[in-house]
């Protein structure tokens, strides 16, 4: 015998996939953990059009800043798993300020499902056109010569950035002065401006300023030369082997997002990465696709909060 609470029970279970078959109806928001103009940003609105064509709804880029990405993350994590809010996940957000911050309002893996790596990208150190340093070898010379007076600037504490830059001061032996943004679209706005002589900044948002020449590239965090910039040398081939870092921006969600919505982003998001224009905005900015799975990414960002904490806890990184 059926009881009234069991029809219930059975009515909300009925209702779940007939949600999921409908999604999307209405449009849907992107959380940009960081202020419009940086990498984070680019990315998102590259991959909103796209995805937003493909499922047939406005995707609407919403940034929100603040305490290393942490903010916008955390709003995600607290947002109703129906398919309508995503995150532009970043290695900050995820990896790097949790730690850095003593811990957050979220898990990083618990509240979330990961669902693709849009594009994984080398760091880049840049100058302004007006700085005595020509090479990174120069940079380095003048930081030695000049413990605790070279600034550099960054889109944030518990960025990538931060982080490489905390590194390059343990392999140097000199202390940098970091000075943390709110994300990278006013750190390079200061850089070019020369408020500050220096930022290390992902190289998609920084490529249209060095083809610009409103700043100068000294090296890459990459393995290899970047093929946008192949004349611009890498910090391992300058002779600092551990000076390899990308950054990477991906699409989450809440926890509980319902599978079939899981799914059909994971395919979508697949299917955008291969369209031409889009392949052609990644080559012009130096940024790498990801063929990963949901499995994958899952995996993937539990291997980078493994690899990041004890990277914060080394260098003694602070949330200045």
């Amino acid at each position: 015998m059926f009881t009234r609470r069991t029809l219930i029970a059975a009515s909300l279970v009925a209702t779940l996939p007939a949600h999921a078959d409908t999604w999307p109806s209405k449009p849907i928001r992107l959380v940009v953990p960081y202020a419009p103009g940086g990498t984070t940003d680019v990315i998102a609105r590259v991959v909103a059009e796209s995805l937003g064509k493909r499922l047939g709804q406005n995707i609407i880029v919403e940034n929100k800043p603040g305490k290393g990405a942490m903010v916008g993350t955390a709003l995600v994590a607290k947002a109703p798993p129906d398919g309508y809010t995503l995150l532009m996940s970043v290695i900050s957000g995820l990896s790097i300020s949790p730690t850095l911050y003593g811990g957050g309002d979220f898990d990083p893996m618990a509240d979330f499902v990961h669902i693709s790596i849009a594009s994984r990208n080398p760091s880049v150190l840049v100058v302004n056109p007006g700085f005595k340093a020509r090479t990174f070898q120069e940079y380095v010379e003048i930081a030695k010569a000049e413990p605790g007076k070279l600034a550099y600037a960054t889109s944030g504490a518990g960025s990538s950035n931060h982080l490489l830059g905390a590194q390059l001061q343990q392999v140097i032996g000199a202390a940098l002065v970091h000075v943390p943004y709110r994300g990278a679209g006013p750190a390079m706005v200061d850089t070019i401006s020369g408020t500050v002589p220096s930022m290390f900044d992902s190289l998609p948002s920084a490529a249209p300023h060095i083809k610009a020449g409103k700043v100068r590239a000294l090296a890459v965090s990459s393995e290899e030369r970047s093929p946008a910039f192949p004349d611009v040398p890498t910090m391992k081939e300058l002779g600092y082997p551990d000076m390899i870092s990308y950054s990477w921006f991906g699409i989450s969600a809440p926890a509980k997002t319902p599978q079939p919505i899981v799914d059909r982003l994971a395919a979508e998001m697949q299917a955008v990465l291969k369209e031409p224009a889009v392949v052609k905005r990644w080559e012009e900015i130096g940024a790498e696709a990801s063929t990963m799975t949901p499995a994958e990414v899952t995996r993937f960002i539990q291997s980078e909060i493994d690899k990041w904490t004890p990277v914060v806890k080394s260098t003694g990184a602070k949330p200045e």
